[in-house]
């Protein structure tokens, strides 16, 4: 059994573990809201959207992070903005912005000596460069992003299934609208600079929607959800190890991985009955 425990006694591996179980909290409580809300599309056009704020960011030697939470904030306003005119579908809205503020990135960034090493490091990010000060970050994101989704747990329910009736038990659906989306701007800000914006994409989406699958409670499936995405984050790191794989792409993939694994046990679970009945 010493492959299984060799790669976590070394100090980077050990830290990378601890930030992908961090994210995949983060990951677990935003995603689920994302998942229920049907807003992959918007949280995957946010993911690349912060490309232009990191770009500035790191051209002017300020903070990442604030760049990257700055950046998918106009791209939240942007959709909302454009998701209100009759002519314009939200999905349109979403993909103008999202093709616009990832060119507009790229050309930021191509202004760099580093072009290359920069784009790659915010697509697929660098999860074995986890620092001390990196956990903290995540850390203090996670604990904000539970007091959100404790706070605004009833205004989420009735926001996610019928927002008419939101509005009509006076739950503010606009104000928690809003929160969500920042939810979902704190964990894809907190989290891309650790693990890039591949990783985040698949942590976000993958196990909350392989867990929508079995469960019903919402709590149950965000539980579920960071559950998977741990045991993505250890079983990826391991066969980076092992077959010299980039751990990134190897966690969101064994993330997809486990979507795939529960959507197939579902039909099978489902089609069991009549198989049984003839």
């Amino acid at each position: 059994m010493e492959w299984l425990t060799e790669p976590f006694e070394v100090g980077f591996v050990a830290r990378a573990l601890w930030g992908g179980l961090l994210v995949s909290a983060l990951c677990g409580l935003a995603g689920t809201w994302v998942v229920l809300r049907g807003m992959a599309f918007m949280s995957d056009a946010m993911s690349h959207g912060m490309l232009p704020g990191v770009a500035v960011a790191a051209l002017l030697g300020g903070n990442l992070l604030l760049g990257a939470a700055i950046s998918a904030a106009a791209m939240a306003l942007g959709v909302t903005a454009l998701s209100r005119s009759r002519r314009l579908s939200h999905d349109t809205g979403i993909g103008l912005l999202f093709v616009g503020m990832l060119a507009a990135g790229v050309v930021i960034v191509s202004r760099s000596q580093s072009f290359a090493v920069d784009l790659t490091g915010f697509l697929f990010g660098d999860v074995l460069a986890v620092r001390d000060v990196d956990l903290a970050v995540l850390a203090g994101a996670l604990a904000a992003a539970l007091l959100l989704a404790v706070a605004f747990h009833r205004p989420f329910v009735a926001l996610a299934f019928d927002r008419r009736k939101a509005a009509t038990l006076g739950m503010r659906p606009g104000l928690a609208q809003g929160v969500m989306i920042g939810l979902l701007t704190l964990a894809i800000a907190a989290s891309f600079h650790v693990v890039g914006t591949l990783l985040v994409f698949g942590l976000l989406i993958a196990p909350p929607a392989a867990m929508s699958l079995w469960a019903d409670r919402i709590p149950v499936i965000m539980v579920g959800a960071a559950a998977l995405g741990a045991a993505a984050t250890a079983g990826g790191l391991l066969v980076s190890w092992h077959l010299g794989t980039a751990a990134g792409a190897t966690i969101a993939g064994l993330a997809v991985a486990c979507f795939f694994a529960s959507a197939l046990a579902a039909l099978l679970r489902d089609r069991l009955p009549a198989l049984k009945g003839h």
